[in-house]
């Protein structure tokens, strides 16, 4: 059983929801991550996602897209990332996740490799992928390296998405599902639409953790998310935050103080 698969069924075990915060990789400050994951780990937080920077992030609004630009300029590269991941691993004990344009895995495999490219996420202390990019009809080479390599593979799942075509990427995936909430790009969002008919809808395909992201910014939503999901993605509301930290503020504690707030809404 991988990292993801016992801290779900964990959770599943006493009855408990998970919070899922993203997190860009170099932001808001070029070595601002490993603090900031510790943070979040102290606030409640069960998984994380960490965003790989990426110069054309695919249905990510603008906040994330912003921010992405700006750890690119300021530097961060997947390398990097691995070694901050590294780093801090041995005081972790939340999963996490990479979300990672399959181009990125591309070029780091390039010469060594699919496995190669794979493992040095998984020697690095990552428990799982999420390529947001990658057509399922072309991602059995990348699934297996993750399989073979012990990590999860995630794919979306859109509203719009045919149940026939969702069960075909819930099969294809491990770990979790991320469903999404909305169709079009990220970014916070006053109020969210009704998901549990969508979520019973796909538990009658799977027996995965069903994770519900894209728009949510508060406890409220949290709980409402839960209600029928076994977990809350929250991306544009978390990094939006982070981009109002002044020169003398502290990124970790915002994180962690946001990651508190909304863990309020998981009920436990």
């Amino acid at each position: 059983m991988g990292c993801i698969d016992s801290i779900f069924s964990e959770l599943k075990a006493s009855n408990r929801k998970a919070l899922m915060p993203f997190v860009c990789a170099g932001y808001p400050g070029l070595h601002s991550m490993p603090d900031i994951l510790l943070a979040l780990q102290d606030a409640g937080a069960s998984v994380v996602e960490v965003g790989i920077p990426f110069s054309d992030p695919i249905a990510d609004g603008p906040v994330i897209a912003a921010a992405m630009h700006r750890a690119i300029q300021s530097g961060c590269t997947p390398g990097l990332v691995l070694d901050q991941v590294a780093s801090v691993r041995e005081r972790i004990r939340l999963g996490l996740v990479a979300m990672v344009s399959i181009s990125i895995m591309q070029r780091l495999g390039a010469n060594s490799g699919i496995a190669s490219a794979v493992a040095r996420f998984r020697d690095a202390g990552f428990d799982g992928f999420i390529f947001p990019d990658l057509p399922l009809e072309e991602s059995e080479a990348w699934r297996s390296a993750a399989g073979e390599a012990g990590l999860s593979c995630t794919f979306l799942i859109a509203p719009t998405t045919p149940l026939d075509r969702a069960a075909a990427i819930a099969k294809a995936s491990t770990g979790f599902l991320y469903v999404l909430a909305r169709s079009g790009i990220t970014g916070e969002r006053s109020e969210l639409p009704e998901i549990s008919g969508r979520v019973s809808e796909l538990r009658g395909i799977t027996d995965l953790p069903i994770a519900v992201g894209f728009g949510i910014s508060s406890p409220d939503q949290v709980r409402h998310v839960v209600q029928s999901a076994d977990a809350a993605i929250v991306g544009s509301a978390l990094i939006r935050r982070l981009s109002e930290v002044g020169n003398d503020g502290s990124p970790a504690q915002v994180a962690g103080d946001f990651c508190r707030q909304l863990c309020a809404g998981l009920g436990t």
